[in-house]
């Protein structure tokens, strides 16, 4: 016997159907991402030399993260240095596999790829990958050694100081050039150190004066021993908003010696990086429900009981930015004006 539908019936047969497959395709995905992640391993890729504060940060993550991971798959740190974390960042984004199991931990660099490389360097899209979030905000420190000639931030203008970096591209060399391009402080930098941790050993054997692009939970939780002996000193706050307990200290900041509006805007997009000091993303490609489950487990894990009492020990800063946040932020810088990124990569190159 043939049946006959009304249409009225037909269209309530159909949206019922819709109706179901709406409520039950958020399980079958997150069943999906289970299967997936189950027996896997998740690999955290640094874009720095072992030992530093963004390796410590990502190993941090790592003895917390795979609880919060549907299927609770195995994590790994893996450390590749180079070009101030620009090679883990395209190792990421165009080698990797495409499936979420590849995780970068670059620079706070890395979001301003547009604006520290030349477009010839830049072989991937920063806006189009997928960001995870950042386990903190920074304001970046310079500090120098107490029997550099140069005692304060203002005396810098007359007597030179030379900062060990990692690389042009990388916080500890480009933000002491630009505060010489921009300001006219006479800094110079010997690039070359893998990561932050060889810096200071060069700082302490009077190899270099100093270094730019320290922050405070670095210094507080590594550098400590240095700057009570008396050894070190911090210089100035390389921010536009600044720490309140160091502006209380007398330490100055670095905005506060700008004379003009274009040199305040060439600053205050360097120092946007202090919104996503430690940074994690994946790939472009991988699938949504995969990175909207990783999404939500990387910032459960910056707010679970047992890291937080981890982090409070090693006196780590904890203050996660979503991905959805943060891919904002990077969108929004990556849309600015040519002419102003032009200038702003002018003040982050060694004059000739």
């Amino acid at each position: 016997m043939t049946s006959h539908f009304s249409a009225a019936t037909a269209a309530l047969f159909a949206s019922t159907i819709f109706v179901q497959s709406v409520a039950v395709t958020p399980a079958h995905a997150a069943d999906a991402v289970e299967d997936f992640y189950k027996g896997k391993t998740v690999i955290i890729i640094v874009g720095t030399s072992p030992g530093g504060g963004y390796d410590t940060y990502a190993r941090l993550l790592q003895r917390h993260f795979s609880k919060h991971i549907p299927g609770n798959p195995r994590i790994q740190v893996q450390n590749m240095p180079g070009a101030g974390s620009n090679r883990a960042a395209a190792y990421v984004a165009n080698v990797s596999p495409k499936d979420g199991t590849v995780i970068a931990a670059p620079f706070a660099t890395q979001p301003l790829a547009r604006v520290l490389l030349n477009k010839s360097q830049i072989n991937y899209d920063p806006s189009k990958l997928n960001y995870l979030g950042t386990a903190t905000n920074d304001t970046y420190l310079c500090a120098v050694r107490s029997d550099a000639r140069a005692k304060t931030f203002k005396d810098a203008f007359q007597y030179p100081v030379v900062f060990g970096g990692t690389a042009e591209t990388g916080s500890t060399g480009y933000l002491p050039l630009m505060l010489a391009n921009v300001l006219g402080v006479k800094f110079d930098v010997v690039f070359g150190y893998p990561g932050s941790q060889q810096i200071m050993a060069a700082v302490e054997k009077n190899e270099v004066q100093g270094m730019c692009g320290l922050n405070w939970s670095t210094i507080n939780s590594r550098y400590t021993h240095l700057f009570k002996s008396g050894l070190l000193k911090i210089f100035v706050q390389d921010s536009d908003i600044g720490m309140p307990e160091m502006t209380k200290l007398g330490i100055p900041r670095t905005i506060d010696y700008a004379k003009t509006d274009e040199q305040k805007k060439i600053m205050g997009v360097i120092y946007s990086q202090a919104r996503f000091a430690r940074p994690y993303f994946m790939a472009g490609g991988v699938p949504t429900e995969r990175v909207t489950a990783m999404r939500k487990a990387f910032m459960a894990a910056w707010k679970d009981k047992d890291l937080l009492k981890e982090a409070d020990r090693l006196k780590f800063s904890i203050e996660p930015l979503s991905g959805e946040e943060l891919q904002k932020i990077i969108v929004d810088i990556n849309n600015l004006p040519d002419s102003l990124i032009d200038k702003v990569k002018a003040s982050i190159r060694r004059k000739k």
